[in-house]
């Protein structure tokens, strides 16, 4: 259907492919959005994962092996601790604790 007048038809079929585009990029945007997701997701994974080095305004925050290495020392550190050695751990404390005591309701 044609209004007779070329410059109003010209003006309405680029309307339509306007239109169409339009609605064709929406159609992309909404059908890759779980995708978009999904890869903002894994890049927080992944830096996590990695560590984020210091920035202006924002501290460093050491990555999951510097963690789990940061945690394996201290539980290191409680275990020696909780074992008799050469006498300064809490574990030769309380013994010596528990002997003096027990030697005390002896006597």
């Amino acid at each position: 259907m044609t209004t007779g007048i070329p410059g109003v038809d010209l003006a309405v079929v680029w309307c339509g492919v306007v239109v169409a585009i339009g609605g064709a990029a929406g159609l992309v945007y909404r059908a890759t959005r779980g995708a978009r997701h999904l890869a903002t997701r894994l890049g927080d994974l992944a830096d996590d994962w990695q560590g984020v080095p210091e920035r202006p305004g924002v501290s460093e925050r050491p990555g999951v092996m510097a963690r789990l290495g940061a945690i394996e020392e201290r539980i290191g550190r409680v275990e020696h601790e909780l074992h008799p050695n050469s006498g300064s751990s809490l574990r030769d404390a309380v013994d010596r604790v528990d002997e003096r005591t027990r030697r005390q309701l002896d006597d």
